[in-house]
């Protein structure tokens, strides 16, 4: 099994949150994982994205110049991201910010009203877990348990109320996806 994502979006999206929790689910799962973070130099509101690659055997490189899949939570990330994605792979397009259609045949490519959604529960701070969830039905990259655990390690015990609200946006965009997979 081999997983590389590169998770991309403006600073303060949570993007390198949700690379770290998919990072701790594929070790959880008992893989090797890299997670590789990358940021401007403004924090909010400046260009953020993460590599994240999963892997049942060794990782030679933690470099990926055209991943298996993509989460692009904003226009831009979506602009630069959306040709490297490797034929047969996934992209998942939070289009509650991106009005573009992606022109690719070669990719699944599964639009997510991320924001919208994360809303409903209360928050758009959890639109990046709305993602990953969406990202984790399409590609199998961990397990739904791992995810759970791996958010309980990666949100800090003084936000430990926040767990179940990350878990929930998890679990809608999943099944938001699986709903669409299935149909």
């Amino acid at each position: 099994m081999l997983e590389s994502v590169i998770i991309a979006g403006f600073g303060g999206q949570g993007i390198l949150f949700a690379g770290q929790v998919l990072a701790y689910a594929g070790m959880y799962d008992s893989n090797e994982v890299v997670w590789m973070p990358s940021y401007g130099p403004e924090m909010r509101g400046g260009t953020a994205n993460c590599t994240v690659v999963v892997s049942s055997d060794r990782i030679r490189s933690p470099l990926v110049p055209n991943p298996l899949g993509v989460i692009a939570m904003n226009r831009p990330s979506f602009d630069r991201f959306e040709p490297d994605v490797r034929p047969g792979g996934v992209l998942i397009v939070n289009s509650s910010l991106i009005d573009a259609k992606s022109s690719r045949t070669d990719v699944r490519v599964f639009e997510v009203p991320a924001n919208h959604i994360a809303e409903e529960l209360g928050s758009a701070k959890v639109a990046n877990l709305v993602a990953l969830g969406a990202y984790v039905v399409a590609t199998r990259a961990a397990s739904v348990d791992s995810i759970l655990k791996a958010i309980d390690k990666v949100v800090p015990d003084e936000r430990a109320a926040l767990r179940a609200l990350n878990a929930s946006a998890f679990r809608r965009g999943y099944d938001y996806v699986a709903a669409a997979i299935m149909a």
